[in-house]
């Protein structure tokens, strides 16, 4: 695993499934990942991608940012910057900052560093029961859902259909920085 989260984000995909009554094999059967990498991401031995994560978490019923909160264990009404948990990509170097100051609310905001030429990749299941808004901090972002293709500028700020398979890719030189503001169904 990476930066602060190590072990915990194994632990907690394991306690996660756990509490769901699932086995390895129903987990990889609901989120397309093998059951050899779901044992593996689980016993830490290697370090899950963005999108591996955002298929499991969404298996499990959950956010992306909330599944990192959970690891981070952090029940709080204030997140001062440097306690907020980071996770970064292994394949793209792409950096997850969970922003708000704890996970399960109606809405957490999420603050992502995508570095020059990365693309990652996030299936429709992510998508299911949030409401997803991008606004562009820094540089530019070709963020694509289903078919339909966006370019974003600093400053922009996209709000996202009906849920479709995404894809967020910065075609720049420089990193691009971007909030992702994330509302429950029904909240």
């Amino acid at each position: 695993m990476s930066d602060e989260l190590g072990s915990a984000l194994a632990l907690t995909l394991k306690e996660l499934r756990g509490s769901r009554g699932l086995s390895a094999s129903a987990l990889s059967e609901l989120s397309g990942v093998s059951r050899t990498m779901v044992s593996r991401i689980e016993n830490g031995d290697v370090q899950p991608t963005a999108s591996l994560l955002g298929r499991l978490s969404a298996a499990l019923g959950i956010t992306l940012s909330e599944l990192i909160s959970r690891a981070e264990q952090g029940d709080r009404r204030l997140a001062r910057s440097h306690e907020q948990p980071t996770w970064t990509d292994p394949d793209t170097g792409y950096v997850r900052r969970a922003v708000s100051p704890t996970s399960g609310g109606p809405i957490e905001l999420v603050e992502v560093e995508l570095p020059a030429g990365a693309r990652v990749a996030f299936p429709v299941e992510a998508y299911v029961f949030t409401h997803h808004q991008i606004w562009v901090l820094d540089g530019t972002l070709a963020f694509r859902e289903g078919s339909v293709g966006h370019l974003l500028e600093a400053g922009d700020c996209l709000q996202l259909g009906p849920p479709e398979p995404c894809e967020f890719h910065n075609p720049g030189r420089s990193p691009c920085r971007y909030l992702v503001v994330i509302a429950r169904r029904g909240a």
